[in-house]
């Protein structure tokens, strides 16, 4: 076999080893690691956010942590307020897990973190004259009844 078959024959076989998980290549890639520190950043936020107030905990996310600063966004201004009163307890939590934090930052987004609340809708009583309207539209789409006897 010569050298350049004997090459092939290599390459040819590392194609035919079991495929990767699209997920795992990707991670093991450098382009994976903003993947990977999302991921992170989703799971530190999952574990700090029990020890938020429960009012300020739909308003509040990590959004970073940086050299010892945990970043928090907020969609109103009102719950930066809060969440500095929170930040000792927030602290402690993060130091408890691990990470050297130090400090936290607020940051107020202009867009809420979830869509707002809508009313529970209500039916509107409908008058005399709308119902039998209604039932008038709905008789024109029931077919006629056959006649008996007649063909």
């Amino acid at each position: 076999m010569s050298p350049m078959s004997d090459s092939k024959a290599k390459s040819k076989h590392r194609r035919q080893s079991s495929p990767q998980d699209a997920l795992s290549a990707l991670l093991s890639e450098p382009a994976g690691d903003p993947i990977r520190r999302a991921e992170w950043l989703g799971e530190l936020d999952r574990r700090l956010h029990p020890h938020l107030p429960p009012s300020l905990a739909p308003h509040a996310r990590l959004a970073n942590v940086k050299e010892g600063t945990l970043v928090f966004v907020v969609d109103a201004p009102v719950w930066r307020t809060k969440l500095r009163l929170a930040a000792p307890e927030l602290l402690d939590v993060a130091r408890s897990i691990g990470l050297v934090a130090t400090e936290v930052v607020v940051k107020v987004s202009s867009t809420p973190h979830a869509p707002p609340e809508r009313a529970p809708l209500q039916a509107i009583p409908l008058s005399s004259q709308s119902r039998r309207a209604l039932q008038a539209a709905l008789d024109t789409l029931r077919p006629a009844p056959e006649e008996d006897g007649e063909s």
